[in-house]
């Protein structure tokens, strides 16, 4: 059995990310973030328990993130490690009752192959082998944070985002083989990775331990890397944020998380954008706000303002009677995405003057002697009553 199966029956990952095993994709990605933030190394510079902590966690999440990794896991913590000798001899044969399952070579392989998904080779008896080994390894998922402005952010920007993590090492471009060198086939596996252990029955395949499963063997390791193909260094990763980007949104980028080991791929990198204020102007999902003051004179007898947007001003005619607090929305104005625009919505407020003039005192208390109508009217009998 490939060794990262045997660690299947020791390790309970669902422990280790702290969900049931009843829990969906999204509770398993949400408690893999959490805890991958909090445990990183770059978190916790020095920590070596915060960092097996962390390497554990993303073990965990390599498993139970894979749909078909994840089933497999169920199926072979279900039977448990009986599964690969719990199987008691039949001394009868095949259909006999000497307490065994009555399973014949072929009936046995076929279940360990459909177990793992892994086809098995007719080529006879004993020939059915897992392939695999302990080779490439996938980079770990990182987590980086960005602040942008309002406008940044509406308009879409392409920047960089500064990180320190596993990457490639600049010398010898992730081979860990010495520059002028490359690494050769591993005598001992000649290539393939695995050794097989034969059983009788059928045979296994085990990471080769000369070359860990990598397949080949560096002989001149790279001076800066000492082999591994990584390194831990600052870096800088170019991110294109599309326009319309809201506050809080989690933009993947594919491959452009941890470098991985012996040849694998790259993690991701997970980037969180943060938004900054504006001065005038608000949001809500694709429409932009702003609040426009108007006097009471535009508010009673109508009046056309000038309104600003995010490129050129429109003008918005206010009718007549118009209360403060009146929205208006204008099509089209407000955040621009692939998809369309959405809208601007404009709150008017009536602006009370604070110091009045002579003329402006004598106008208001002319207009006040003219009123016929009190705007309380309806609460008099309410409070009669």
């Amino acid at each position: 059995m490939p060794q990262a199966q045997r660690e299947w029956f020791e390790k309970d990952y669902y422990k280790v990310l702290g969900v049931p095993d009843t829990a969906s994709d999204k509770e398993i990605q949400r408690a893999y973030r959490k805890l991958a933030k909090k445990l990183h190394p770059d978190a916790n510079p020095g920590d070596k328990s915060a960092e097996e902590r962390f390497k554990e966690v993303s073990a965990a999440n390599d498993v139970l993130g894979d749909s078909t990794k994840r089933k497999e896991y169920d199926e072979v913590r279900k039977l448990g490690p009986s599964a690969f000798g719990g199987f008691g001899g039949n001394a009868g044969g095949a259909g006999g009752n000497g307490g065994g399952f009555g399973f014949s070579s072929d009936d046995l392989g076929d279940l360990i192959g459909n177990l793992f998904g892994r086809g098995r080779n007719r080529g006879g008896a004993g020939s059915g082998r897992f392939g695999g080994g302990a080779g490439p390894q996938r980079g770990a998922d990182l987590e980086a944070e960005l602040h942008l402005s309002f406008l940044d952010a509406v308009n879409g920007i392409t920047t960089t985002v500064n990180l320190t993590s596993e990457a490639a090492c600049a010398t010898c471009l992730g081979t860990g083989a010495k520059p002028g060198t490359s690494p050769s086939p591993c005598p001992m596996c000649h290539g393939r990775g695995v050794l097989d252990d034969n059983q009788g029955l059928f045979s296994f395949s085990q990471p080769c331990p000369n070359c860990g499963g990598r397949g080949a063997v560096i002989d001149d390791p790279c001076p800066r890397c000492h082999g591994t193909g990584t390194e831990h260094r600052p870096r800088q990763v170019k991110v294109r944020i599309p326009a319309g980007v809201a506050d809080g949104q989690r933009i993947r980028l594919k491959g452009r998380g941890a470098a991985g080991r012996n040849g694998g791929p790259g993690g991701d990198l997970y980037v969180t954008v943060h938004v900054g204020a504006h001065p005038l102007f608000g949001r809500k999902a694709n429409d932009l706000t702003i609040t426009v003051p108007i006097t009471f004179a535009e508010a009673a007898l109508g009046a056309e303002v000038t309104v600003p947007t995010l490129h050129e001003p429109v003008t918005l005619r206010i009718p007549p009677g118009t209360r403060s607090g009146r929205t208006f929305r204008v099509k089209g104005r407000g955040v621009m995405k692939v998809k369309g625009a959405g809208d601007l919505l404009v709150t008017v407020e009536v602006a009370v003057p604070t110091n009045l003039s002579s003329a402006e005192r004598d106008a208001i208390e002319a207009l006040q002697a003219a009123a016929t109508e009190s705007p309380r009217a309806h609460l008099e009998g309410v409070i009669d009553g």
